[in-house]
């Protein structure tokens, strides 16, 4: 069963109307979704997420109220253009979990987890972009080091990107994980290649950039008296949302603190262990 990050907490700083106008710039799998549609009488949902796959099954979860959901395939950057699309000019509310869908994750042929052999693919959409085997195999080892470094925060960075380019051509997920793991031992909890697959999504999926225009795009989504949440799962992306909300003149911050998941829900939940949840409500004009 699919599970929605922090559900409540979310719904809860949505303020939710009735009849209001929301955008889920993220549907994964429909979970926040389908709790907005549910508090819906006259209200509408539109549901957008870059991954077609993951917005089939969306739809799927959600048919129970299909007639109050639009589903929309793009990225961050086209958000404006999904909610006029709809027929709305804002919304009253938008939400955002910057994560990676458990559907992606526990998917081998995605690419993105080390549990079971697959392609080094990685991207969210499947119809564009190079992959994680396009880094890994084609990318000189200082850059990728880099990369490893600073989007992983993987201090033995040099170690690893040394390895990896010494076993070229790195052909799937797991022949990478060992790459690593031979490379730089287990030391803790943590698989020693949990980083460096991160740190490769990031980079294929450009997250921290899409991230930025989501962020910039909040005023022209949202109307004035509307709520924007957001769940990131890096301290970089979180670090980002902070800044970005601070500096903002329209719009006054509902989260002091970020909020975080509680024990009960981390425990059902692993994904939501390193959630950070911040919102926000647009000043009225």
């Amino acid at each position: 069963m699919h599970e929605p990050v922090m559900p409540v907490e979310a719904i809860d700083l949505l303020a939710i109307r009735p009849e209001g106008v929301y955008l889920d710039c993220t549907a994964g799998l429909g979970g926040h979704t389908g709790m907005i549609a549910q508090r819906l009488t006259a209200g509408f949902v539109i549901a957008n997420d870059r991954d077609a796959l993951s917005l089939e099954l969306a739809r799927t979860n959600t048919v129970e109220w299909k007639d109050r959901i639009c589903f929309h395939l793009g990225t961050f950057g086209s958000l404006a253009e999904a909610v006029e699309q709809a027929g709305f000019d804002k919304v009253d509310g938008l939400l955002a979990d910057t994560g990676v869908s458990r559907y992606q994750l526990t998917s081998a042929a995605r690419g993105f987890s080390f549990m079971a052999d697959g392609p080094l693919d990685m991207r969210m959409d499947q119809t564009r972009g190079r992959t994680a085997a396009d880094l890994v195999n084609h990318t000189d080892e200082k850059t990728l080091a880099d990369l490893i470094f600073q989007l992983g925060e993987e201090r033995r960075a040099r170690r690893i990107a040394r390895a990896i380019v010494r076993a070229r051509p790195l052909r799937s997920t797991l022949h990478l994980a060992d790459v690593v793991e031979r490379a730089v031992p287990r030391t803790g909890h943590l698989h020693p290649a949990t980083k460096t697959f991160m740190a490769l999504r990031m980079a294929v999926n450009d997250e921290l950039e899409s991230l930025d225009r989501l962020l910039a795009t909040l005023p022209v989504c949202v109307k004035p008296g509307g709520r924007a949440v957001v769940i990131s799962f890096h301290s970089l992306e979180d670090r980002r949302v902070k800044q970005a909300f601070r500096t903002s003149d329209v719009w006054q911050v509902l989260t002091k603190k970020p909020m975080t998941a509680g024990p009960d829900e981390e425990r059902a939940n692993p994904r939501s262990r390193s959630a950070k949840l911040r919102a926000l409500v647009r000043e009225a004009a």
